[in-house]
């Protein structure tokens, strides 16, 4: 099966002028199938090459009655004290073997990650080999709920073409291999278990492409470009909205950041609404809200980064990739009872004569003022317009849980380090314990996060200090400098937006929840994460 559909399609419910979008042939995750096959015996010729994993090959091997089938691994086994904490590659029948072991999963640190790190080194070495068709055998399966889906997700994970290679030819489809191959001895559990990983492995692609692309490739209205290709014929509804006198109207915290990208049209913002809904009003149980910051590209803006810090800075906009990415899970999907709102706010941080700086006050959609204590803060300033719109259509829904998913802070990555995704809610959203049930779902499909606190220190500290102002935006040093450098934040969005009526002790009380990836959206140079679209999936989509 290809692996890559091909084709160019029409814009749809878009106008824009796309100034400077490339012309090259667009390789974009335009289909909906993958090259993933089931295999319910390991003696299959559709395969080039076995991936194994385990942590104890003898006893796991016998767990499946595969003992004969790789009775050299076991051989090399006890030759080779080493053998489960290296990686093994035989060659053995004319069949490349990998084994990849797991290490001890039963410690109290121990958690299903280690099942992912190994599935990933391994197929980095069956590409390095040259197979074109691995067959995954994982015997760790029973340590984990997930085991299977972190497996094969870390496998496709690897074999990962980034989008400008694609598109430069220098690589011909969505993967660096043809199909990936997953032993199950169970025909239905295995297909279901493909359905789910092909779906949340086509929305990681999507978030990576936009997420990883440079900030040209991926300007604001190339991100359109492309988010109408991958989403064309679905089932979700799109509306973007541009302009800046639009923007100042509508969205003012928005078209202060904007302002700077109006000398140069090509980088100039975009807000892009989507809506998905499969089901009638009477069978909506769930509707989930989401605001994604996209920073195509922050230089700091009047605050410029110096001494090297605006290096990767066209990974801020990791958020807003998220975003799209899981509206191509949805797509493919279908959940019924579930619906889902989506706003992605595009622009550049840019500097220029227009740009927003220091000390301005800035009267946000919700009529608050708020003053601008630092031009690099910008990403709360380009969400909390469209927060504030999605409280209000929160109102109308049916069991709301609104989400900021955002690339915000670097005191989130010195709080929990580059792996973890710092989640913290309003009080009604911690009272249905929003964080603590995504917190477990992404514990079980490897994708982790840590809880914060919003405190009353946080409101505090964003309170206008002078009669002018009723916000301050934030204070002149970076997050990573500042205590409660990415609390702080979150208390601020809740503030500009008009959440702060909406509290546990309101009448009209709104779960409310941000979502800190400025570490798990994973480290530059590099291939970015896509966190936390598979716990997002695990959490509301994945039947309990």
């Amino acid at each position: 099966m290809s692996l890559l559909t091909k084709i160019s399609v029409p814009f749809k419910n878009v106008k824009t002028n796309l100034v400077h979008l490339q012309t090259v042939a667009k390789f974009s995750c335009v289909t909906n199938r993958l090259g993933l096959e089931h295999s319910s015996t390991v003696d299959n010729d559709a395969f080039d090459s076995y991936i194994v994993l385990g942590h104890d090959l003898e006893a796991d091997l016998k767990k499946y009655k595969l003992e004969d089938k790789f009775k050299d691994l076991d051989l090399i086994k006890k030759n080779h004290k080493e053998f489960e904490k290296d990686l093994t590659f035989i060659l053995t029948n004319n069949k490349r073997i990998i084994y990849s072991p797991t290490g001890p999963l039963n410690r109290d640190y121990d958690d299903v990650r280690q099942i992912a790190e190994a599935s990933k080194k391994a197929m980095k070495k069956a590409i390095k080999i040259g197979s074109k068709k691995p067959l995954i055998i994982n015997t760790v399966r029973d340590n984990f709920k997930l085991a299977d889906q972190v497996a094969l997700l870390a496998a496709l994970e690897a074999a990962y073409n980034p989008l400008e290679l694609r598109e430069a030819k220098k690589a011909e489809s969505l993967l660096k291999i043809e199909k990936l191959g997953y032993w199950n001895e169970n025909q239905s559990e295995g297909q279901k278990t493909l359905d789910l990983v092909n779906a949340i492995e086509l929305g990681r692609i999507v978030t990576r492409d936009i997420g990883g692309s440079d900030p040209e490739r991926m300007s604001a209205q190339n991100v359109v470009s492309y988010i109408n290709d991958v989403l064309e014929s679905s089932n979700v509804k799109i509306n973007v909205i541009e302009g800046q006198e639009t923007f100042q109207k509508d969205y003012p915290c928005f078209a202060a950041v904007n302002r700077a990208t109006q000398a140069v049209p090509r980088h100039s913002g975009r807000i892009v609404k989507l809506e998905y809904n499969e089901s009638d009003q009477s069978e909506i149980d769930t509707t989930l809200l989401l605001v994604g910051k996209g920073i195509t590209y922050d230089t700091g803006g009047a605050d410029v980064k110096t001494g090297g810090y605006m290096h990767g800075m066209h990974r801020d906009k990791c958020g807003a990739a998220f975003v799209a990415g899981f509206f191509k899970t949805l797509s493919i999907l279908k959940p019924k009872g579930l619906k889902v709102h989506g706003q992605i706010c595009l622009t550049r941080n840019n500097i220029g004569e227009d740009a927003y700086v220091t000390d301005e006050i800035i009267t946000s959609r919700s009529n608050k003022r708020i003053r601008v204590g630092n031009t690099d803060a910008e990403g709360r300033m380009a969400i909390c317009d469209s927060l504030c719109e999605i409280k209000d259509l929160a109102l109308t829904e049916k069991n709301p849980h609104i989400f900021t998913i955002a690339t915000l802070t670097g005191h989130v990555v010195r709080s929990y380090g580059e792996n973890y995704t710092g989640i913290m809610s309003n009080g009604p959203a911690r009272n249905q314990e929003v964080d603590v049930k995504l917190q477990k779902s992404g514990e079980m499909i490897a994708d982790p996060y840590e809880i914060s606190r919003i405190r009353r220190e946080d409101y505090e500290a964003h309170k206008g200090k002078s009669e002018y102002e009723d916000i301050m935006q934030c204070y002149s040093k970076p997050s990573a400098m500042t205590g409660r450098g990415h609390q702080g934040p979150a208390a601020f969005l809740i503030m500009a937006s008009g959440l702060d009526n909406h509290g546990s002790d309101s009448e009209k009380p709104l779960s409310y929840t941000h979502v800190d990836i400025a570490g798990s959206s994973g480290k530059f140079p590099g291939i970015p994460t896509a966190a936390p679209l598979p716990s997002f999936v695990a959490e509301y989509i994945l039947p309990r």
